[in-house]
C-alpha cells in the first residue's frame, strides 16, 4: 500500500504553497525520554503495592494498545516508537504492512530528553547520545546487507539541541555529521528535531527563533539533497520565526512539536496556527498520548487541518464525544477552551 507521507511528501515539494496537504504524526517514542512514566498516568486508583509518591503509571502493555488502535484508525501519516516498540509491532506483528501509516523510530536519545525521576540533566547543555543502531531499526540486528526492503522501520528521528556553548554544540554537529554519512550508507531517511536551548543561551529569550532558524539553515547549507532530513520538527516560536524560516526555502518542509499537554485548546490552536504560517507537518506526542480519547483527538486535529472545523468548534465536538462517551474530563468544557502558555523545550 502506498504511504500517505511520500504521497504528500511528494505534493508539498511539487506545490509548496498551493497544496493543503498537511502531515500528522503521533510520537510514541516517549519511553525513551521518561521511562515508567511514559504511557501517562493512571486515572484509576493505583494498584496495591504502589508508591504513591513517585505516581502511579500505565504499563508498557497499555501503551502497546494504544499504538496499535492508533494504527488501526489509520488517520495519523507516521508513528515514531522507540526501537524495542518498533521490534515488538512492525517486525513481530507486522501492524505497518498494508497500512498507509509510515513507522518511525527514534534515532537517537540526547542527554536533555532523559527525563527521569529525580534527575537533572534536562539543566545541563545536551550531550549526544543513540541508544538504537540503525541496522537495529531497520532489521531488528545487525546486519552487512542493507538492500533488502525495512521489517522496521527506514525512517528515524534525529535530534539536536543548541545551547550557544562551543563545545557542546560542536560535539553535536560532529555526531550529527557521522550519522548522516551511516544513514545515506545504509539507506535510511531521517527528520531533524532542533529544540530550543535547554540552559540559559546567554542572550534575551526573545531571540530564540531567529538563534534557532540560523542554526538549522547554516547547518543545512552543508548538506547536499541525499544527506539531507526529510523534514524538520522544531518548537512553535510565534508567526514571525516560523514565516520566515518557511520563506526561506520554499523546499524545506517545517513541521512542529507538540511540547507539553495543555489544554485541549492549545493543542488545537497550535496546529491550526503553524499550518497558516508555514507548517506542513505537526508531531503531537503528549498531547495525544495524555489526551481523554486519543482517537477522538486524533479525529480532530485531522478536521482542524482540513479546514472542517475551527479550533474552538473542535474543542466543543472533543467534549460532544468524551460526553456521550461517558469518559470524564480533564478539566470542564469552559476550562478546556482557554489558552495557556506552553514549554517549548522537551522537559
Amino acid at each position: 500500500m502506498e504511504k500517505s507521507l511520500d504521497r504528500k511528501l511528494a505534493t508539498i515539494h511539487a506545490d509548496p504553497h498551493g497544496c493543503g496537504e498537511f502531515i500528522i504524526a503521533d510520537a510514541k517514542d516517549a519511553d525513551m525520554g521518561f521511562g515508567i512514566a511514559a504511557p501517562g498516568p493512571q486515572r484509576d486508583a493505583c494498584p496495591h503495592g504502589y508508591d504513591r509518591s513517585e505516581g502511579c503509571y500505565k504499563t508498557l502493555e497499555d501503551y502497546r494498545r494504544q499504538i496499535r488502535e492508533v494504527i488501526a484508525q489509520g488517520i495519523v501519516d507516521i508513528v515514531l516508537l522507540s526501537a524495542s516498540n518498533l521490534e515488538k509491532l512492525s517486525i513481530e506483528e507486522r501492524l505497518f504492512e498494508g497500512s498507509p501509516i509510515t513507522p518511525a523510530a527514534r534515532a537517537n536519545d540526547t542527554s536533555d530528553i532523559w527525563i527521569v525521576r529525580g534527575g537533572r540533566y534536562t539543566r545541563l547543555p545536551s550531550r549526544p547520545f543513540r541508544s538504537a543502531t540503525l541496522d537495529h531499526i531497520k532489521y531488528g540486528r545487525i546486519t552487512e546487507d542493507h538492500s533488502q526492503p525495512a521489517t522496521g522501520a527506514d525512517l528515524g528521528l534525529y535530534s539536536v539541541t543548541f545551547s550557544n556553548d562551543l563545545d557542546a554544540d560542536w560535539k553535536i554537529l560532529q555526531e550529527y555529521h557521522d550519522f548522516r554519512i551511516e544513514a545515506e550508507r545504509k539507506g535510511f531517511r531521517h527528520f531533524l528535531e532542533c529544540f530550543n536551548p535547554n540552559v540559559d543561551p546567554g542572550f534575551d529569550r526573545r531571540k530564540t527563533g531567529g538563534f534557532l532558524n540560523d542554526h538549522i539553515i547554516r547547518t543545512l547549507a552543508g548538506i547536499t539533497s541525499r544527506g539531507r532530513p526529510v523534514f524538520l520538527k522544531i518548537p512553535y516560536n510565534g508567526p514571525g520565526p516560523l514565516e520566515e524560516l518557511a520563506a526561506y526555502d520554499t523546499q524545506l518542509i517545517i513541521g512542529i512539536l507538540g511540547g507539553s499537554a495543555g489544554t485541549t485548546l492549545d493543542a488545537f490552536q497550535l496546529i491550526h496556527d503553524a499550518k497558516k504560517y508555514g507548517a506542513r507537518v505537526a508531531l503531537y506526542g503528549r498531547k495525544i498520548n495524555l489526551s481523554e480519547h486519543p482517537l477522538a483527538f486524533i479525529e480532530m486535529l485531522r478536521r482542524i487541518v482540513e479546514g472542517q472545523i475551527s479550533p474552538k468548534e473542535a474543542v466543543k465536538a472533543y467534549h460532544d464525544i468524551l460526553q456521550r462517551e461517558g469518559i470524564k474530563p480533564i478539566r470542564p468544557l469552559r476550562s478546556d477552551l482557554n489558552l495557556t502558555d506552553n514549554l517549548l523545550s522537551y522537559g
